[in-house]
């Protein structure tokens, strides 16, 4: 009995351990799975976890670089999302590459696009009014002294056809010259048949000799033909008029004595018209002699009218900073009103050689100075005489060339720019997540496209997005970025803000108070997109410069006419966004003058940046408090932007600072 029992034990305790073994096994697989879930879990719970563990070291704003956080979440200064830092050292780089991983560029939700030749096109979009034809405009004058008896036309406005009696005009010269041509003529008819041919001679070109003194005067054929068949003189010289059109002056009145050259009506040809709009100096690079104008007037909504550009202005407006166009145009129906204000367009399409691509005109002829005169073949102009030129001598491509004239573009959004300089990232699809930044330089504008001169090549490819949040990165990583230019061009620009603030040094005091009290109006009425009190307060500005002017106080160097001109821009300012392009050079002039005069301020003046200004080129201003209040954006960023010095009254300055 003893021995079953102890076998029986013998065979439980085996079976328990083994048992045991099995569990413990059991548990050690089940523990080892649910950690493997949960790693697995945590690695796919969202990208930004992911990127948080594996890469992150800190989150940063690609407005404000200075920012950082240690989570995701909103910039404290302008509410942009933060962007992370990842710990990736980008090793064996040049200075301007750095490298993302796949999570950190899906984060900055970067995109590209592939450099390519296209064609571009442009609408051009001007406004202008409607004005008489020089070359049409008549002044009908005195041709001798003498005192007008009748004048045929009483008011202006009349129409008038070529050969219309206009004014009768007595005068003593006329009379005396109409007996001269009559003693000429009896001495010529009492000649006898023995007179010698000399004498016959002499005296026939006396008679034509008069005949010609009486055309000076202002006779006609006719009216010379009429005085020899009645062999009298007449006491009335009648004027006729030497167009047809409409009387738009009306300077004298009967009985009026008037001296030769002296205006008595002003006739217009109102059948052709030019049209004078204003360019911006940005769209010169779309206009040409010859071009095809489409306009409206508010006389006729929805009615088209065309005309060709017959002029550009070689000098531009120092006030408005446009160059004037003008538009030879037909107007046979007189529908079309001297003054009248028009809305205009021109559908610009580019070639690659910069100038204005126009296959339509392939193998024609054009007036050089009158573009409406084309023809298919060489001539003379039917209005001037002039020769025909072809349409390539005046500049046009009339051939599409597919290898060479088409523009090299990249989309708008591709380059990032500051003034002069212009910077896009290149992305690399052979290496994922490797990116390069390069200057280049731009070409005109055409809607969605930037034209490319140099720095590009054909397939490459761009980043269209996320291009900000890489210079950023660079700029983070104290590499050469867009926002830190190369320390030579530092350097030239503080050669020229030297230049520039010796013209100011010895501004007075009371002088610069009353120019920044006016300035700091200007830029809280735009930081809280009021227009009206900002050109309100320019014109007090203007108030304040034109005292300036009359005492003399340095009006005639460079500084003083950029600051009147930008000041009469603002002034004149209709929207608010023409306004704040316009305080933006007023505020590049006065931050160079309160730099040259530190010693004459009375209170500190704060240097603020906003890097997003116009389409991200950045811009400064000026502001009397701490507190930022952006003038370029308004209430939709009230708070964007950055303190970048102080400029204190006792001479010395220093670093700025962020502001919530």
């Amino acid at each position: 009995m003893k021995t079953i029992i102890d076998t029986l034990k013998k065979m439980w305790l085996s079976e328990f351990r083994w048992m045991t073994i099995a569990i413990g096994i059991i548990a050690f697989g089940l523990g080892y799975w649910l950690s493997g879930w949960n790693e697995t879990a945590t690695i796919a719970h969202g990208d930004h976890q992911h990127v948080a563990s594996e890469m992150i070291q800190d989150w940063t704003c690609s407005m404000h670089p200075q920012i950082r956080q240690p989570r995701a979440g909103a910039c404290p200064i302008c509410g942009m999302d933060l962007i992370p830092v990842n710990n990736d050292q980008n090793e064996d780089l040049r200075p301007r590459q750095l490298k993302l991983s796949p999570s950190a560029v899906k984060l900055a939700e970067i995109s590209t696009a592939q450099v390519e030749r296209r064609n571009v096109n442009r609408k051009i979009r001007m406004v202008g009014k409607i004005a008489y034809d020089e070359t049409r405009t008549k002044f009908i004058s005195a041709y001798v002294p003498g005192r007008i008896d009748r004048m045929y036309v009483d008011y202006t406005g009349t129409p008038v056809r070529r050969g219309d009696h206009l004014v009768a005009l007595y005068s003593p010269d006329l009379i005396s010259a109409q007996e001269e041509l009559l003693q000429a003529r009896r001495t010529l008819n009492e000649l006898g048949a023995d007179a010698s041919a000399l004498i016959r001679e002499s005296v026939s070109r006396t008679v034509e000799a008069v005949r010609d003194k009486l055309h000076l005067l202002g006779l006609t054929d006719l009216q010379i033909r009429n005085i020899e068949k009645r062999n009298s003189v007449s006491d009335q010289l009648t004027i006729y008029s030497p167009i047809s059109g409409i009387v738009i002056h009306r300077h004298a009145s009967e009985g009026m004595y008037v001296e030769t050259g002296s205006r008595i009506y002003t006739v217009a040809d109102l059948s052709r018209l030019w049209v004078y709009l204003e360019a911006y100096e940005t769209d010169l690079a779309w206009l040409q002699y010859g071009q095809t104008v489409d306009f409206e007037v508010e006389a006729y909504p929805g009615e088209a009218f065309s005309g060709r550009i017959s002029f550009i202005d070689p000098v531009l407006n120092p006030t408005t900073r446009t160059v004037r166009i003008r538009v030879n145009v037909r107007n046979d129906d007189a529908r079309l009103k001297p003054e009248m204000f028009v809305r205009a367009t021109i559908n610009s399409r580019l070639s690659g050689a910069g100038k204005i691509l126009a296959p339509e005109l392939a193998g024609k002829w054009i007036s050089p100075m009158h573009p409406e005169i084309i023809k298919d073949g060489p001539g003379s102009c039917d209005v001037c005489g002039m020769g025909l030129v072809r349409v390539e001598d005046m500049g046009f491509i009339v051939k599409d060339d597919s290898n060479g004239e088409v523009p090299l573009v990249i989309p708008a959004s591709a380059p990032l720019r500051t003034g002069r300089r212009a910077v896009v990232y290149l992305a690399y699809p052979q290496t994922p997540g490797l990116f390069e930044g390069r200057d280049i330089v731009l070409g005109p504008r055409t809607g969605d496209y930037y034209v490319v001169e140099s720095g590009l090549k054909e397939g490459e490819w761009v980043v269209t997005n996320g291009n900000f949040k890489l210079d950023s990165d660079l700029q983070i990583k104290a590499r050469p970025s867009m926002m830190n230019p190369a320390s030579e061009e530092s350097s030239t620009q503080s050669v020229m803000n030297k230049v520039e603030m010796s013209a100011v040094a010895a501004l007075p005091s009371n002088s610069l108070s009353s120019l920044f009290d006016a300035y700091f109006e200007i830029q809280y009425a735009l930081a809280h997109d009021t227009l009206v009190a900002a050109t309100e307060a320019a014109g007090q500005l203007q108030m304040v410069m034109a005292k300036l002017v009359s005492e003399g106080e340095g009006s005639s160097t460079d500084f003083y006419k950029r600051l009147e001109i930008s000041i009469a821009q603002l002034a004149a300012a209709q929207d608010i966004e023409t306004a704040r392009k316009a305080f933006q050079a007023l505020s590049n002039s006065l931050i160079q003058a309160a730099k040259a005069s530190k010693e004459s301020l009375d209170n500190p003046v704060y240097l603020m940046h906003c890097p997003m200004a116009f389409d991200n080129t950045g811009a400064d201003w000026l502001q009397k408090h701490d507190k930022l209040e952006n003038p370029y954006f308004g209430a939709m960023m009230f708070r964007c932007g950055s303190q970048v010095e102080v400029i204190e009254a006792d001479g010395d300055s220093h670093e700025g600072h962020n502001h919530d």
